[in-house]
């Protein structure tokens, strides 16, 4: 009863009070945590069933743990639960096999998933969908599409399925198009869900007009009070960087869960506005709304970038204290970033080399970056370089980062080692681009000369008159960037045509007076861009809001809201 009614703390009471417990109150309260969006704590609760009472899991318990691995995306512990399913007595239950259909489509597994399906004997509208959703998401639409028509009890969930497997895949442009053909065919789709699904496609597209128009069909249909589509909508606008919009949403909602308040909250601190951030917090424990994993990390990304180092490391601690949670690896480099950029190196490697995680190559491009950027603190970043060296290295940034490093300390030698990986990279890795979002168009442009553009002419007048007048004020090329073997010449002109200069001068020539331009690309903005960018928003007067891999950068007046560290 506490469980279904949301009080986990009274369940969990009641529950350890028992003098004997059995596989019905182990389920029950495995299912408590489930419905609380706390699997990771029913699959610890697991462990203790086995040591403590010696209980073997029956098919309840079975579909409870499950359920938990596909809300983790566990593979591996989900199949040791399937092995262990089918040597069991259970193992004809048609409701676990639902369950591990689901548990397959969620972890990418689709075929996997198909195998169980196929074996089920009463097949209900909960595994058909799972499986169709399994094949939209990783993108194989004719195998989707062919499920949902052989389907016998198809419903608007069932479409909801195929559409948010297509969004939560990153095939969000298929979604639109399939979207647009069943409304055109005249079925009936036009549900929450649906759209709300439709709504994470364009953020994840960063097509602000998208969502607006989306935003308008909310409104049509009257959803606007629909707390799943309300929250969409306000990760919508903080992803598409209209932040006003974002806290208008936020300010007319009536309930707030917690994921309303993360996506603000996150939202803001992507933004750079991290004081009204850590404010949101306040309010948010104030109105008795937990925090989750997602909330923490927005909070301590906010305190990094306005350097609240102790307020920063108070949050991290209050995580673990006052809610129980336990940090994962993005925590603990969000940390390290947290002591990087205040210039606390020897906090922050103590940090790498004392968390519960092996530090990967972002947390440990965190720390370089700092020492990059940092007066005497070569000897730190060449050893953080060679060490990147030997655990091997899969982003280009981080090749720029360890080149700096190496020729400030005037070894060639690795320098020469780095460019020879970058160059190994270069055939490898997806061609960086930048698309400029325009409204109603959306324009893409890749770096290099060998542009195709029927206003290339004018779009390289453009930036040739501005790089005359940045000149002027002091600019010089940051050629040290280029990691190829050339001359200072053609390295100043490889920068000249990178992808996002490009955008940003066809954004000015194709937007309206004094409107901001926004742009979208797919790496890393380089260091001598964001120098670029800097001075062009303050030339023309126009406000520049770039969404790269990393964060967003607002330039506006001269500066920019990362303030320099990225």
């Amino acid at each position: 009863m506490y469980g279904k009614c949301g009080h986990l703390k009274d369940a969990v009471k009641l529950f350890d009070e028992m003098p004997d417990r059995d596989l019905v109150s182990w389920a029950s309260i495995f299912t408590a945590h489930n419905q609380a969006n706390f699997p990771r704590q029913t699959l610890f609760l697991f462990s203790r069933m086995l040591s403590r009472d010696g209980l073997q899991p029956d098919h309840f318990i079975f579909a409870s743990l499950v359920k938990a691995s596909a809300c983790l995306s566990a593979s591996k512990l989900g199949q040791q639960l399937h092995a262990q399913f089918v040597l069991s007595r259970f193992s004809d239950d048609d409701v676990v096999k639902s369950s591990l259909v689901d548990f397959y489509a969620k972890c990418g597994l689709p075929d996997q998933a198909s195998k169980v399906f196929h074996s089920i004997v009463s097949k209900n509208v909960v595994s058909w969908t799972s499986l169709v959703y399994g094949y939209a998401r990783i993108g194989r639409k004719n195998e989707a599409l062919e499920l949902l028509h052989d389907m016998p009890c198809k419903n608007v969930q069932s479409w909801t399925a195929l559409i948010s497997g297509f969004v939560q895949g990153g095939h969000s442009t298929e979604s639109f198009r399939l979207f647009n053909q069943l409304r055109s065919e005249g079925i009936d789709i036009e549900e929450p869900f649906v759209l709300s699904s439709l709504i994470v496609g364009s953020s994840s597209l960063a097509m602000l007009e998208l969502g607006k128009q989306l935003h308008k069909l909310v409104l049509g249909f009257g959803y606007e009070s629909n707390l799943y589509v309300s929250n969409a909508l306000i990760d919508m606008y903080a992803k598409c960087s209209d932040v006003l919009s974002a806290e208008k949403i936020f300010g007319s909602l009536r309930k707030k869960d917690v994921v309303s308040w993360t996506s603000i909250i996150v939202g803001m601190a992507q933004h750079g506005r991290a004081n009204e951030a850590l404010s949101l917090y306040d309010d948010m424990t104030k109105a008795g709304s937990r925090p989750n994993e997602v909330t923490f990390t927005g909070l301590i990304y906010a305190c990094s970038h306005v350097g609240l180092v102790i307020k920063g490391r108070q949050i991290f601690e209050s995580m673990i204290t006052d809610y129980g949670l336990s940090p994962s690896l993005q925590h603990y480099t969000c940390l390290v970033d947290l002591y990087s950029r205040a210039g606390r190196i020897e906090e922050a490697e103590k940090v790498l080399n004392t968390m519960p995680f092996e530090p990967d190559e972002a947390a440990w491009a965190a720390l370089l970056s700092a020492c990059s950027s940092r007066a005497g603190k070569n000897e730190t970043g060449v050893r953080i370089a060679n060490h990147l060296l030997q655990l091997g290295v899969e982003d280009p940034s981080t090749c720029v980062l360890m080149s700096k490093i190496y020729a400030s300390a005037t070894m060639w030698e690795s320098v020469s080692t780095v460019r020879r990986l970058m160059t190994a990279m270069e055939s490898k890795k997806k061609p960086g681009y930048s698309c400029v979002d325009l409204g109603k168009e959306n324009e893409v442009f890749y770096a290099g000369e060998t542009m195709q553009h029927p206003m290339k002419n004018e779009i390289v007048d453009l930036l040739n008159d501005l790089d005359s007048e940045m000149r002027k004020r002091g600019y010089k090329p940051d050629t040290s960037l280029v990691l190829h073997d050339m001359g200072e010449e053609e390295k100043e002109r490889q920068l000249f045509w990178h992808s996002e200069r490009l955008a940003v001068a066809y954004g000015m020539l194709k937007s309206a007076r004094g409107a901001p331009i926004r742009i979208i690309k797919n790496l890393r903005v380089c260091g001598d861009c964001h120098t670029v960018l800097k001075l062009v928003c303050g030339i023309v007067g126009r406000e520049i809001v770039v969404r790269d891999a990393n964060r967003f950068h607002r330039f506006k007046d001269g500066v920019c809201s990362c303030r320099d560290f990225w």
